[in-house]
């Protein structure tokens, strides 16, 4: 049986996305570090999809080690998709932001990410049919006022994603790689990032899409050929496209 596992699957995109994908008749590997909220995802999957098989992973991906034992725990399984969702944001200038949060962001948003694509890439790249999906933001292409390391941070997803599928395709590998850039979404994001108890888009936020909205963006994307699926800032429409950072292919002697 083949598998798509979706991190951070406790809420959000993630929660949406797996039901997305129970949808198609995949079977699914979901991780965050909330376990009653993963039953209760699983639940409502099975319960519409009886036939699927379900796992759920409690884990911290923010913690170095866990990440290597996360993965090497699936070894058993034939990974069809990898879906990097698991990521927050912060809302502070640079010299008042939290660093003990930083840390923790910097280590989910970016080393987690890099460390499981690139074991995924490893054992699967020449896989017919893998696909790896990396969660980026708008602000992956565009610095945002007073989240300017949390951009950073999804600057390097869109690049190393975006690189990595230049990669895989120079080397004529079947493996895709693609990333995701959604614009404000309603998830669990603006609470994370502004430590807040509560917060309502309806009424706060200008423009927004659902996160089952923008679970169906992101498959369109899988559906497609093109390798960035992106919101547009402004119009909140949604467009697939080529690669948007420029790429300058080594030269071989």
């Amino acid at each position: 049986m083949k598998y798509t596992v979706i991190t951070g699957a406790s809420s959000g995109i993630g929660y949406e996305t797996a039901l997305g994908f129970a949808a198609r008749g995949k079977n699914l590997i979901i991780a965050a570090r909330r376990t009653e909220e993963l039953e209760q995802l699983r639940a409502n999957v099975l319960s519409m999809y009886p036939d699927l098989d379900v796992v759920v992973y409690t884990v911290d991906l923010s913690i170095t080690a866990k990440v290597h034992d996360f993965y090497e725990s699936l070894k058993e399984y034939e990974i069809e998709t990898w879906i990097n969702n698991a990521g927050f944001g912060n809302f502070a200038s640079v010299g008042e932001q939290n660093l003990d949060k930083i840390e923790t962001m910097i280590h989910l948003n970016i080393e987690a990410l890099t460390v499981l694509s690139s074991l995924y890439v490893r054992d699967y790249a020449e896989v017919e049919g893998t696909q790896l999906i990396n969660i980026s933001s708008g602000g992956g292409y565009t610095i945002v006022a007073d989240a300017v390391t949390y951009c950073a941070s999804k600057f390097y997803v869109s690049a190393f994603t975006e690189g990595l599928a230049q990669e895989l395709k120079s080397k004529g590998q079947a493996m895709q790689a693609k990333v995701l850039a959604p614009a404000a979404t309603e998830t669990e994001f603006a609470k994370r990032s502004m430590d807040l108890e509560d917060f309502q888009y309806e009424g706060t936020v200008p423009k927004f899409h659902t996160s089952k909205e923008m679970a169906e963006f992101l498959l369109n994307l899988y559906d497609s050929e093109k390798i960035v699926g992106i919101v547009d800032g402004e119009t909140y429409e949604f467009h697939l496209k080529d690669p948007i950072y420029p790429y300058a292919a080594r030269q071989r002697k």
